[in-house]
């Protein structure tokens, strides 16, 4: 295994032309995956504009559009760790409405790409979207692997836990639980495509076997 520093700029770059050289037949599923102190968000943004550039029409999606009701979500209270890491994401939705529309066999591009306001705790009320055919569907989000979902290739952010904890706002901070146990139970370094430690957003680095 080797560590390899890289600008951030060109991590998004060769990101982007390893996304772009999926096959796309008919469509590649992208995750980008880390708590959000290491903003996947941000890093799946960042991605939109130089897949269009290499040909690949993109549609953007946030898992945490597709969280549970507050009153699955929040049963055992608003900060139980165990229910975050469990409950909180309709991982099943998740599928049904953006991923196994997107399958090899079986899918019409034909995408939801938000179900549920959780600020507002009430469906988003969007509307159906459709890929074209060699489309790339990027998906950010958090504790997704370990999940059975079928991306086509994951980004994995990954942050020391002394990282973790500094830069997890302290009204997060009974989160953390969920991270140790999502390092322990799922292996997200083992289990993802590529794996980017981003305990320093300004120096990333990429792991390669």
């Amino acid at each position: 295994m080797r560590v390899r520093p890289i600008s951030p700029d060109l991590l998004v770059d060769e990101l982007a032309d390893r996304i772009a050289a999926l096959p796309g037949r008919p469509w590649s599923r992208v995750a980008v995956d880390g708590a959000p102190a290491a903003r996947p968000q941000a890093l799946a943004d960042d991605l939109v504009e130089p897949l269009r550039l290499r040909g690949r029409p993109v549609l953007r999606v946030g898992a945490w559009d597709f969280l549970r009701p507050a009153s699955v979500r929040l049963e055992h209270g608003h900060t139980d760790p165990d229910a975050y890491y469990e409950d909180w994401l309709d991982a099943g939705a998740l599928r049904r409405e953006v991923l196994d529309p997107l399958a090899t066999e079986g899918g019409d591009g034909r995408v939801l790409p938000s179900l549920w306001d959780a600020r507002r705790d009430r469906a988003t009320r969007a509307e159906y979207v459709t890929l074209p055919e060699g489309g790339v569907l990027l998906v950010d989000g958090t504790l997704l692997l370990g999940r059975w979902l079928p991306f086509d290739l994951v980004v994995h952010l990954s942050l020391s836990s002394g990282a973790l904890a500094r830069r997890t706002p302290d009204e997060l901070a009974w989160t953390l639980p969920a991270y140790d146990r999502y390092a322990t139970e799922v292996e997200p370094t083992r289990q993802a495509t590529v794996v980017v430690r981003a305990d320093d957003p300004r120096r990333p680095a990429l792991v390669e076997p």
